[in-house]
């Protein structure tokens, strides 16, 4: 197999004869080094060759390539086609050999950048055709080692030597798979390279990641330098624990801490380890019922000290000031704080600050996001004096290139509480496996190389352009349905302005009908404005909060963000388990919402079979489709309940439901309404394995204390915590519930994913309390 591509960007045929078979001769020994060709003849060839292939090792280009039409539609006139090759190449692959082609007997007329770019000059008639491939072929075979990242370059050294394993696993290299019919069957499935590469600890020459030393701590520090960290952790068992080792390392028993109340569950695991006292920062709601930020007028000083003054936690505690904070950023529905505004805020009551980014790796990577992430908040942004340390943990394997679990903590040290590395690494130790994977360890050493330099802007260029193009698309095809006037006029949408405008020239643009460069590059169009009527949430201030646009909650008819509830709705629920009927599974479904992502693997094709789906929905709904024909699997397993009804008489009855039970606005009430505390996560932790707790019935729920999370997901946000009282039966917590669990009862086949919740056969819901 070719070990990489050449790219050649000719116009062979204005050279005449000898020009072409110089050329071909070249391409044949650069054929027999064992790279591929890859031929352009003008500038547009070129560029779609640059976008779809990433293989590339070198390039040739032609400076006098022939201008045969427009290379780019964005290309200024003035510049010559090899200008426009050359900076989409540099663009994508920064370090790329290019040669540049010329018949010029001098090269004192091009470009300074062009002289700057390129590594070397070709005469194609000049030099024999074996010396300039060879030429080009030592200078691919550097740049294939140089871009490597430095444990995946050990990795795949050690792996090349072809050394007997006397160590542990005990598959030795996938060679113990080959002696069982299953285990051959499951090393053909993976092949030989992974089981090859799966290694033990005791292989000192690729490092230790206990020690961060070798290639494991280059890897590290390489990623610290990428991600403008000042240290990095590599973390292979989820972003949930590099959550549980940030709590863990940073706060100790009894003392008192800032707590989004949208934390992901890893955070309360956190605190039941540390035996940190909670006191709870409460986000907003929106009439979608999608989470909100923390308003910045409750991360003031002012309110913070109300807050500790509120809280049952605060007497008796280790100190009288919180010594964290934990925020989520961005949001699981896509909306990323003002970073540094929030260091700010918050750096007037805590000496560090975590921001749990689990969906937000990739946000350094481009200009969009600005201030937006915590390794931003640095001594440029903010004195040191105001500047807490900040630490970032972030899901690699999310939205950047990585396998599942592959996660990294990131550290922005700040004068006043700064990590020191040898007391977290005690307990970096007591969260890892003294037997780690060495493919996830290099996953997350490619999924730093991939972002360094260009190609990490090109990569989230490329999915904020998909995401956007998507966006405008079903606004586009509602707007069609309307217009055409011979359908029922509905459609879906998506979450988003409904305009915008453009700062440089202030004119105002509908969303739909925006320029394309305009939404991928103004933060301005993603902002959540104060008061604007399309976001639904109060207490913004200007340029506070951003909606990420490579989230995309598709809205569908019910409810708006204000939460006024329509006559006709179209539940979420029905609607994504059509989709998986068409093998479309989104990523989180609420009532009238469903989230997708728009991640660096995403392709029009991919988008348009959603689109494609969206249609033959509305189709199918329109034109009577009985549940049966749209839903076969779900009337085969509840045929009393679903058979003989159409697809809208579904729709009708679930959205009545959720209408009657005011399900989204207790969802709302239930979330912005702390429950008052008992005990702390860690005291109730004591009770529960000591036997202190009993199985309540929802029904009987009223003023019992819970003893384990109730945690409705995704996306694994806590409705109670461990030590806290239900309330009585009008509290909206317990409504909420209860909302839940008719909604079960009434529609079998959509059930509600609620952890910590154990269902009856009867459909009783029912919850661990302390006796």
């Amino acid at each position: 197999m070719p070990r990489s591509t050449v790219l050649t960007v000719l116009d062979d045929g204005g050279g005449g004869a000898v020009v072409t078979d110089h050329l071909d001769r070249i391409c044949t020994a650069l054929g027999e080094r064992g790279h591929a060709i890859a031929r352009a003849k003008t500038a547009a060839d070129a560029l779609a060759l640059i976008e779809s292939r990433a293989e590339l090792a070198a390039v040739l280009v032609d400076w006098d390539l022939t201008p045969r039409e427009s290379p780019a539609p964005a290309a200024e006139p003035a510049q010559r086609p090899a200008e426009v090759v050359l900076r989409a190449l540099m663009s994508r692959f920064g370090r790329l050999p290019v040669f540049l082609v010329t018949a010029a007997t001098s090269v004192d007329d091009l470009p300074l950048w062009v002289s700057e770019v390129i590594c070397g000059y070709v005469w194609l008639i000049e030099d024999t055709p074996d010396f300039v491939a060879g030429r080009i072929g030592v200078a691919a075979e550097q740049y294939l080692h140089d871009i490597l990242p430095p444990f995946f370059r050990e990795l795949r050294r050690f792996e090349d030597n072809h050394e007997y394993s006397w160590h542990t696993p005990a598959h030795a290299g996938g060679v113990a798979y080959l002696k069982s019919p299953v285990g051959r069957a499951y090393f053909d499935y993976y092949g030989e390279l992974l089981f090859r590469t799966d290694l033990s600890i005791s292989v000192a020459e690729l490092g230790s990641l206990f020690e961060h030393t070798g290639p494991i701590g280059d890897a590290e520090r390489n990623a610290a330098r990428v991600f403008g960290a000042d240290l990095t952790y590599f973390v292979l068992h989820g972003d949930s624990t590099g959550d549980r080792l940030a709590c863990h390392a940073s706060v100790a028993t009894d003392e008192l801490v800032l707590v989004d109340r949208n934390c992901h569950k890893a955070i309360g695991h956190g605190l039941t380890l540390t035996g940190g006292r909670p006191v709870y920062l409460l986000p907003t709601r929106n009439g979608y019922g999608l989470m909100g930020p923390i308003p910045p007028a409750a991360m003031t000083p002012e309110a913070v000290a109300a807050q500790l003054r509120d809280s049952p936690f605060t007497e008796g505690a280790a100190g009288k000031d919180p010594v964290y904070a934990v925020i989520t950023n961005s949001t699981y529905d896509g909306l990323c704080y003002d970073a540094v505004r929030v260091a700010e805020l918050l750096g007037a009551s805590v000496p560090r600050l975590h921001l749990d980014e689990a969906w937000f790796a990739y946000a350094r990577f481009n200009p969009l996001y600005a201030r937006r992430y915590g390794m931003s908040v640095d001594a440029a942004a903010l004195p040191d004096e105001v500047r807490p340390t900040v630490l970032s943990t972030q899901s690699t394997h999310k939205l950047l290139a990585a396998p599942s679990q592959s996660a990294m903590l990131h550290v922005k040290n700040s004068p006043r509480s700064p990590v020191e590395h040898r007391q977290f690494n005690e307990t970096f130790m007591m969260h890892a496996t003294t037997s780690p994977s060495y493919p996830m360890i290099a996953g997350l050493d490619v999924a730093t190389g991939m972002m360094d330099g260009p190609g990490g802007a090109w990569l989230t260029s490329e999915a904020i352009t998909e995401a956007i193009r998507f966006r405008q698309a079903l606004v586009r095809i509602g707007r069609r349905i309307t217009d055409a006037g011979d359908r029922p006029d509905w459609f879906f949408g998506a979450w988003q302005p409904d305009e915008v405008t453009d700062p440089a020239t202030g004119q105002t643009h509908a969303f739909a009908d925006a320029p394309l460069p305009l939404l991928r590059t103004e933060p301005g169009c993603w902002q959540l404005a104060p008061g604007a009527d399309w976001h639904g949430f109060d207490g913004m201030d200007e340029g506070y909060c951003l909606l990420d646009p490579i989230k995309v909650s598709i809205t569908c008819p019910g409810v708006n963000a204000r939460g006024t509830v329509a006559e006709m709705g179209i539940p979420a629920r029905i609607l994504t388990t059509y989709l998986e009927t068409r093998r479309i599974v989104v990523e989180k479904t609420d009532a009238y919402t469903c989230l997708i992502l728009f991640s660096m693997g995403i392709t029009k094709g991919k988008w348009g079979t959603l689109l494609d789906a969206l249609m033959d929905f509305k189709n199918l709904y329109d034109t009577g489709a009985t549940v049966d024909r749209v839903l076969p699997a779900l009337v085969k397993d509840h045929p009393a309940r679903y058979a003989g009804l159409t697809l809208a008489e579904l729709c009708d009855q679930m959205h009545t439901q959720l209408r009657d039970s005011e399900l989204t606005a207790l969802l709302d009430e239930a979330f912005t309404h702390t429950p008052a505390a008992v005990l702390t996560p860690a005291q109730t932790y004591q009770r529960l394995i000591r036997g202190g707790t009993e199985p309540v019935r929802l029904a009987q729920l009223a003023g019992r204390t819970v003893a384990t999370m109730v945690v409705t997901t995704p996306p694994g946000i806590p409705v109670l915590m461990p030590g806290e009282r239900a309330g009585d039966e009008h509290d909206p917590t317990l409504r909420y519930l209860n909302a839940l669990q008719e909604f079960d009862r009434h529609f079998p086949g959509f059930p509600s994913e609620t952890h910590g919740v154990t269902k009856q056969d009867n459909g009783d819901y029912s919850i661990t309390c302390l006796r």
